[in-house]
């Protein structure tokens, strides 16, 4: 992480958009930061914490986007500037609350970033917030730069408070993980001071933050709108480049700004074609929009993901007299732009070319000829995998194995997380269903209470040590309730391994790296009344032969499989847990008659075939050292030994 509290104004750093957008939040003066990792938002938070005690502020990893929100909405009834982030799953989980707290109004300045996943890279779903902010009448802003990014989270802040109401800033992947200059600001220096004392403005005997009184206060927020609508119309961060009178007008906002930027100059259209970028975008700045339509007859807009400048300024235009500017529209409800995935200057270069009428090659001819008539076979397929010496790939073959041997056509519900990966030939192609963070077992839930319509399969529910924390329980009270029949398998690696490591309450530490008190997921689940079984993944035949256990009984049942993620233990303990090898003496390679079970089948990372001995081998600077594959090869082959 770079140092996002480097006191010194005017000077220029490089920082990741996410960094940028940490920084303006300590611009700002913020005394509280909550979140719950989230890709690609999690380094806000990471930034944050690193630098909490030192800027005399709190930050903390909360069990889930719901409750980091409310923690930061109770900062900020009680005066003091607050900032959540997560992705855009995350704005789902939050909706509950979010929809009720922008009747309310705030505090101190209450700032919500959501950082949206375009072509879903490390999501379940791609989504489009602003949608959200729409709905539910939120000012929102999208910084197309990293100095914008910066920028605009310090002055979120003022217009939160100036309006009364919660801001939110959307970001993309493109911007939260790629790298570009900022100049600094003043880091402010103020002691916090907390107080909860408000009292609604209309009434000495009412709090402001309860649902009093709300198609009144839901009438304040529509004026909110109309004055934030004001204060956007001279925004900075809205602007245009490109000739008075244009053949094309794009209309484009975030990373599309670049993608927008790089094409027109890669087609040399400048004096032909003009941008119009917006950083404010809701509510639009309508005066600016309606002065700039005028510039052209023909308008596209450049956005990911959904319509959403698109319909707004075509509603936008709707509503204007008949003398005024009625352009033709060009953008996804053409089809000139794609209305799902991430964008990229090609695809805008394309867009334009249509509109314009001409002809364009990102390469020659000759070499797009010769490109097509590379073999397939030069690109290995890179399929997504475990790391080597992770013990989720050692829990998935004990699940395979086992419900193969109870032979009852039984089956594995899963959700987001590493283990997701199981979808696929990593975790054998065991999970078959992946929905949002706690689905899997609220899925197995409603399975396993289809008895009474002949259903008999087994019902494995999987979820990660931080997703049970996260949004698990609720669905496992619901099973223990309402009798229902499966079994939850919690994959306990002791981190909230997919992005980052980040610690959770199972952990024992805090983000701001203070030890706290664990709280045991097999106490919680044993005060629950359910039995409860801890394996060591990595222990194949007792972890095979307690899932077989445990599907034979009826009700519901908790497997802990315990085994720290492999590239924790790593980093702490610096050296293999066994050297392993193979005994090119016993593996008898085609002739074994498993057809290759250790490396087509098993699939580690740190096994391969070696076609010129037409045996296995351990690649020696990937393998982990787990030593599980040693007990699958069924010649005795692969050798473990103690370091």
């Amino acid at each position: 992480m770079a140092g996002i509290d480097i006191d010194a104004p005017g000077t220029t750093e490089l920082f990741i958009g996410n960094e940028a957008i940490a920084r303006g939040a300590l611009e700002a003066g913020i005394g509280f930061a909550a979140a719950y990792p989230g890709t690609p938002s999690t380094e806000i938070m990471e930034s944050l914490a690193s630098v909490a005690k030192k800027m005399n502020f709190y930050a903390e990893w909360s069990v889930n986007e719901k409750v980091a929100f409310e923690t930061a909405a109770g900062a900020s009834f009680a005066g003091i500037r607050a900032i959540t982030a997560m992705k855009q799953n995350g704005v789902n989980v939050i909706s509950d609350f979010l929809a009720n707290l922008v009747v309310s109004g705030i505090g101190a300045g209450l700032v919500l970033v959501s950082c949206d996943d375009p072509s879903a890279i490390s999501s379940s779903n791609e989504q489009d917030t602003r949608n959200i902010a729409k709905w539910l009448d939120i000012p929102l802003l999208e910084p197309g730069t990293f100095q914008e990014a910066k920028d605009m989270t310090k002055w979120a802040f003022d217009l939160a408070e100036e309006l009364d109401t919660i801001c939110m800033i959307r970001s993309v992947t493109r911007i939260a993980h790629a790298r570009g200059n900022v100049t600094l600001g003043e880091l402010p220096r103020k002691e916090h001071k907390a107080h909860f004392d408000e009292i609604a403005s209309f009434t000495p005997t009412l709090t402001k933050f309860a649902p009093v009184l709300s198609a009144w206060k839901h009438q304040q927020l529509h004026a909110k709108l109309d004055k934030a609508q004001e204060i956007f119309e001279p925004s900075p961060f809205n602007w245009y480049r490109g000739p008075d009178k244009a053949e094309l007008l794009i209309i484009t906002c975030g990373s599309c700004w670049l993608y927008s930027l790089e094409a027109v100059n890669a087609l040399k259209l400048e004096s032909k074609v003009g941008i119009l970028k917006l950083g404010t975008i809701w509510p639009l700045p309508q005066k600016l929009i309606e002065k700039h339509l005028s510039k052209s007859q023909k308008i596209l807009v450049v956005e990911e993901i959904d319509p959403f400048l698109e319909g707004s300024i075509k509603e936008l235009v709707a509503d204007l007299p008949p003398a005024s500017p009625h352009p033709t529209f060009y953008g996804k409800r053409s089809g000139h732009i794609n209305a799902f995935g991430e964008l990229n200057p090609d695809m805008v270069i394309e867009a334009i070319a249509r509109i314009m009428d001409i002809t364009y090659e990102s390469r020659p001819a000759e070499y797009s000829k010769k490109a097509e008539e590379v073999p397939l076979t030069y690109m290995p397929p890179r399929l997504m995998t475990f790391c080597s010496g992770c013990p989720h790939r050692a829990t998935f073959w004990a699940i395979k194995n086992a419900l193969r041997l109870d032979g009852r056509d039984g089956f594995v519900t899963g959700d987001i997380g590493c283990y997701s990966m199981a979808l696929g030939p990593a975790g054998f192609c065991q999970v078959r269903t992946m929905y949002c963070m706690g689905a899997g077992a609220g899925i197995a839930s409603g399975l396993g209470k289809l008895g009474q319509f002949g259903f008999k399969q087994p019902v494995l529910a999987v979820c990660g040590d931080s997703t049970f924390f996260h949004a698990t329980i609720p669905a496992l009270i619901n099973g223990i309730y309402n009798q229902s029949n499966f079994t939850l398998i919690i994959l306990d690696n002791n981190a909230t391994a997919m992005t980052g490591f980040q610690p959770h309450p199972g952990t024992g530490m805090t983000a701001m790296e203070e030890p706290t008190k664990v709280v045991s997921m097999d106490t919680l689940c044993a005060s629950l009344g359910v039995p409860v079984e801890v394996c060591d993944p990595f222990d194949l035949k007792n972890t095979t032969e307690t899932l077989l256990k445990a599907m034979s009984k009826d009700g519901i049942k908790v497997v802990i499989m315990r085994r720290e993620c492999e590239l924790v233990r790593a980093r702490r303990e610096k050296k293999p847990l066994y050297k392993v090898h193979v005994d090119p003496d016993k593996c008898l390679g085609e002739a074994c008659g498993c057809d290759r079970l250790c490396t087509r089948v098993f699939g580690c990372l740190g096994l391969e075939w070696d076609k010129e001995a037409g045996k296995a081998k351990i690649d020696e600077t990937v393998c982990a050292g787990c030593g599980v594959c040693a007990d699958i090869c069924p010649q005795g082959a692969i050798i473990k030994e103690a370091v």
